[in-house]
């Protein structure tokens, strides 16, 4: 059975045009990987669980950010995985400062039996779209491409503020 994940991706219009809130996993294996490693905040969820729902809920669990107003949907897309990875976008504004991230086991060192406790998300911040690009895992670049497209047809402003 394929694995799902929904998230969100939350955009802000700053003095230089409009930023992105990426998150960068946690734990040792992540901690001096930057390029190519970022994402949504996003998890999994089961047919339970509508992708939606799931996606603010993720949104809360991983950032301590509650997400109130409409989202609009950006697709679905498959990740070299072969998970799919629902998107929704919204407007908002968010300090990473105040991130507040549930955490995870992972073992560690591999293969050693050992399970450690660390946040999912370690930090998070803001990026222009083009810095966006560099940053997001490779399965994710069409996701910030479908918000960019909606927001430059100025379909996104409409459906952020309906």
């Amino acid at each position: 059975m394929t694995k799902r994940s929904a998230g969100i991706l939350l955009f802000r219009k700053g003095h230089d045009g409009v930023e992105l809130l990426l998150a960068h996993p946690g734990g040792p294996f992540w901690a001096s990987k930057d390029a190519g490693v970022w994402s949504i905040p996003k998890g999994e969820y089961d047919e339970t669980e509508g992708a939606e729902i799931a996606a603010r809920r993720e949104m809360r669990e991983e950032t301590g950010f509650v997400v109130s107003g409409q989202l609009f949907e950006l697709g679905t897309y498959r990740q070299p995985s072969g998970k799919l990875v629902s998107a929704w976008a919204t407007e908002g504004d968010f300090d990473p400062r105040d991130l507040k991230s549930n955490n995870c086991q992972v073992e560690w060192p591999p293969k050693s039996g050992r399970l450690i406790d660390v946040p999912e998300i370690d930090r998070a911040a803001w990026f222009s779209i083009e810095e966006a690009l560099r940053k997001i895992t490779k399965g994710q670049i069409p996701i910030i491409q479908a918000l960019a497209k909606k927001l430059s047809d100025g379909a996104g402003e409409r459906e952020a503020r309906d």
